[in-house]
C-alpha cells in the first residue's frame, strides 16, 4: 500500500441546527437577508454540495419557514446543550423518517448565509479519508482587526494539519512584538466552526463528558482534543462573515449584494 491514504465514499448527511432562541440576537435564522430567510441562504448553498441536508430546530417558526421554500427539517429538543447532540437526535429521526441510513455528518452553521459551496466541498473532501473521525473548517487571519475581534476563536496545527488547540485568545503568543504587528510574523488561524464527522466520531464525541478545557474556552471542541483524539483542519479560502449579532447582519449587508 506504500503508506498511501485510502480514499472511500461517504453517504453524507448534512445538518443545520437553528435554534430561534439567542441571548445576542434572538430569530436570527429568520431575519431577511436580501428577500430569503437566513437558514434559507445556507440550506441552498449546502444542497449544491450534498445530497441530502435537513435543518434541524426546536421552533416551529423555524420549523414552517424551511417547509415554505421546500427544505427538509425535522423537529429535535429544546434540552440540548450543544449543536452535537442535536445532530445525532436530528440523524437518528432523520433516517427513520426516509428509510435511509449515512456514514458521515456535516454540522453546517445556519448563522453563514454568504457561505460558499466551494468551502463545503473543502469539508466533504476530508471525510474520503477513512482515517478521519473528525474534521472541521478554519481560514487563515488576512485582516488584523481579527485578532481584536473577542468572537473569534483560534486554532494552532501540527504539520499535518490537525488541530493542537482551540482558544477564545489569540494564540500563539508572540513574544517581542507589539500584538499590532503579530500577523507579520505568525500565520494564525481562526476556527469557523463547522464540522463534519463520520459515523462513529459523531456518537463518539458525543459520549464523551465535557471537558476542563472545554469548560474554560467554552470550546467543545476541546474536548476531543483533550480526550486524546485528531481533529483535521481544512482549510477554507473564500471569505464568510458568521451572523452572531444584529450588528454582524449591518456587515453582512453591506459587502454581500445579490
Amino acid at each position: 500500500m506504500g503508506g498511501s491514504v485510502q480514499q472511500m465514499k461517504r453517504n453524507i448527511l448534512g445538518i443545520i441546527p437553528a435554534r430561534f432562541g439567542s441571548s445576542r440576537f434572538e430569530g436570527k435564522p429568520l431575519v431577511d437577508i436580501h428577500g430569503k430567510p437566513m437558514i434559507q441562504w445556507v440550506y441552498e448553498a449546502s444542497i449544491q454540495v450534498l445530497d441530502y441536508v435537513v435543518v434541524a430546530t426546536d421552533d416551529s417558526r423555524i420549523e414552517r419557514a424551511v417547509q415554505s421554500f421546500g427544505g427538509r427539517v425535522v423537529m429535535t429538543s429544546t434540552d440540548h446543550l450543544n449543536g452535537t447532540s442535536r445532530c445525532v437526535e436530528a440523524l437518528e429521526k432523520f433516517e427513520l423518517a426516509e428509510k435511509l441510513s449515512f456514514s458521515a455528518i456535516i454540522n453546517i452553521q445556519g448563522d453563514e448565509p454568504m457561505i460558499e459551496p466551494d468551502v463545503l466541498g473543502a469539508l466533504k473532501k476530508s471525510l474520503e479519508s477513512d482515517k478521519v473521525e473528525l474534521a472541521t473548517l478554519v481560514s487563515e487571519v488576512t485582516d488584523p482587526k481579527d485578532l481584536y475581534n473577542e468572537g473569534e476563536a483560534f486554532v494552532t496545527l501540527d504539520r499535518m494539519g490537525n488541530a493542537l488547540y482551540f482558544s477564545r485568545s489569540v494564540i500563539p503568543f508572540v513574544r517581542n512584538f507589539p500584538k499590532e504587528e503579530w500577523i507579520h510574523h505568525h500565520l494564525f488561524y481562526k476556527h469557523l466552526g463547522m464540522y463534519a464527522y463520520s459515523r462513529e466520531g459523531l456518537y463518539r464525541f458525543s459520549n464523551l463528558l465535557p471537558s476542563s478545557l472545554e469548560l474554560a474556552e467554552s470550546l467543545e471542541q476541546n474536548r476531543w482534543l483533550e480526550a486524546g483524539f485528531k481533529i483535521n483542519c481544512a482549510i477554507a479560502t473564500s471569505k464568510s462573515i458568521p451572523v452572531d449579532t444584529p450588528e454582524d447582519l449591518n456587515r453582512v449587508l453591506a459587502v454581500w449584494k445579490k
